[in-house]
C-alpha cells in the first residue's frame, strides 16, 4: 500500500493509512490509539523523516515519553522506519510499503535528513548491481536502503 504522498503531488490517503496502521498493530497485540494516530498523522503528513522534537511539535498534545514509547510500538508494527544519524536524534517516517521506494540525504554536520527519489532507470541499474553483489555473497537480497552522507547546503 502506498499513499504516495512524499513522492508525489497526491495528498495521503489518511483513511487507509489508519486502517492499515490498526490492522498491522492488531497484529502485534497492539491498539490504534489517540496517540499513536497522532504520530502516524504528523509523518503522513511530513516532508521528511521527523525528529522527536518535531513530532513534538506538530503533535502538540503528545507527551515525549509516549512519543518514543509509541514510536517503538509503531515500529515493532512495521507501521514506522526509523532513520539514524550522527546527532542526538534519530528521525522517524512511515516505512516505504506505505510511502513508496526512497533514499535519504544525511548530512554529517547537523544530522537533518531529506527524502530522495532514484531516477527509475538509476534504480534499475543499482538493483541490479546490487543483486549481483548479494549472490556473489550467497545472500539473498529483498530490498535496499540507500543513505547518502554529506554536507548539506545549509552547513555547507
Amino acid at each position: 500500500m502506498s499513499t504516495g504522498h512524499r513522492h508525489g503531488s497526491d495528498v495521503p490517503d489518511v483513511a487507509a493509512l489508519h486502517t492499515e496502521a490498526a490492522s498491522r498493530l492488531a497484529d502485534v497485540g497492539q491498539r490504534f490509539t489517540d496517540n499513536r494516530r497522532q504520530l502516524v498523522d504528523a509523518l503522513a503528513h511530513a516532508d521528511h523523516p521527523l525528529s522527536i522534537p518535531e513530532l513534538l511539535q506538530a503533535t502538540g498534545d503528545v507527551a515525549q515519553s509516549s512519543a518514543y514509547r509509541n514510536l517503538s510500538v509503531l515500529e515493532r508494527a512495521g507501521v514506522v522506519a526509523k532513520v539514524v544519524t550522527n546527532d542526538e536524534w534519530a528521525r522517524y517516517e512511515l516505512t516505504e510499503d506505505l510511502t513508496g521506494h526512497h533514499h535519504h540525504l544525511v548530512c554529517g554536520s547537523c544530522g537533518a535528513v531529506r527524502d530522495v527519489v532514484v531516477p527509475g532507470d538509476v534504480e534499475e541499474h543499482l538493483d541490479r548491481a546490487l543483486s549481483v553483489l548479494a549472490k556473489r555473497e550467497g545472500f539473498v537480497l529483498q530490498h535496499h536502503r540507500l543513505d547518502l552522507v554529506g554536507v548539506c547546503k545549509k552547513c555547507s
